[in-house]
């Protein structure tokens, strides 16, 4: 939307460029009407007249054009300082405006914690910030091109306009409050040094990046990353796959771990299912009964899976559960336990 400071500048542009128009035409017109000299040097004679530049007549000029002449150098004058003024208004204006965007924008970064931060903007950049936006996870894009940030940013979607190798730009992001950086560019050394940075940084913090040679994935890992996708592979192995076991890859991909209604897949802090004080098994808690989900997963408290526990696998304190069922079941499951969907 446009703001309507911006709009009233542009009103004022457009009355001083057509005053300046109807001061060329007018002088034009009178010097050739006058003086009879050709359009040429009724131009040339407006020109040097209006801008004062003082340059010599081309012919000498009798008294009524010489009064003429004295009308259009006062004319000019206001009209071209109208002009001037009005112009430089608004090019101060629209640079203060736009260091007002950038300190808002950054006010509401800083308010920000346990965020996601998104390194580069391309494809990949894009399809992550889609799905946290799906899951209502607020994030920070950092993009070193100026005109997709201006293309792309708004209240939903803020970003950080710089390199993210920087530590400065990751710093403005939040990096030192944030949940995890998803470090999405082109280039594989850019996100070695953006990892080997936010680790430096925050300790803590689960680090995505992505790899476009295998041979990079163990720089990632020594760098500091979490996981590493390679997302060409990825879409091989998904490609074989379809050729392979096609009705399995159909059926995996209708599965939905995120949307509002539609979604077949939750991971469950066992905290939640109960009180842990006393230690329940996955039969105890009996959710295939009470909801109709089932548990297909098992992460312990020391971040290890386990794929289709046993029904007496002890649900441990810091432990999570997956467990599968249709849109409806998973809806019963989250208003059984009271759980909050992000």
């Amino acid at each position: 939307m446009t703001n309507p400071l911006v709009k009233v500048f542009r009103s004022k542009i457009n009355i001083a460029v057509i005053l300046l128009i109807a001061l060329l035409f007018i002088g034009v017109i009178g010097f050739k009407i006058m003086t009879n000299y050709s359009w040429i040097d009724s131009l040339y004679m407006t020109v040097i007249t209006i801008t004062t530049v003082g340059f010599g007549e081309v012919k000498p000029l009798d008294p009524e054009s010489k009064i003429f002449t004295i009308f259009l150098i006062l004319t000019s004058v206001v009209i071209v300082g109208y002009a001037i003024k009005v112009i430089t208004e608004y090019i101060i204006t629209k640079n203060d405006l736009e260091e007002l965007k950038q300190k808002k924008m950054q006010k509401k970064i800083d308010a920000l914690s346990n965020h996601v931060i998104i390194c580069g903007y391309g494809r990949n950049g894009k399809q992550a910030a889609k799905k946290l936006l799906a899951h209502k996870r607020s994030f920070v894009v950092i993009e070193a091109k100026k005109e997709t940030v201006d293309k792309h940013q708004s209240d939903m979607v803020p970003f950080v306009h710089g390199n993210a190798n920087e530590d400065e730009m990751l710093l403005k992001a939040g990096v030192d409050r944030a949940n995890c950086l998803i470090s999405a560019l082109p280039n594989d050394s850019d996100n070695v040094f953006v990892v080997l940075s936010a680790r430096q940084i925050n300790k803590d913090m689960r680090i995505i990046s992505r790899a476009s040679q295998e041979t990079t994935y163990g720089k990632l890992k020594l760098a500091g990353a979490n996981n590493v996708i390679l997302p060409d592979k990825i879409g091989g192995d998904h490609m074989a796959s379809l050729v392979v076991v096609p009705d399995l890859l159909e059926f995996i991909d209708n599965l939905s771990i995120i949307g509002e209604t539609n979604i077949n897949i939750e991971e469950v802090s066992v905290e939640k299912l109960y009180n842990t004080s006393e230690i329940k098994t996955i039969r105890d808690l009996d959710l295939r009964k009470k909801t109709g989900c089932n548990v297909i997963g098992f992460k312990n408290e020391k971040g290890e899976y386990l794929i289709n526990p046993e029904a007496e696998l002890k649900l441990v304190p810091n432990s999570k559960v997956i467990v599968l069922g249709r849109p409806e079941q998973i809806q019963k499951l989250n208003s059984l336990y009271n759980i909050e969907v992000e």
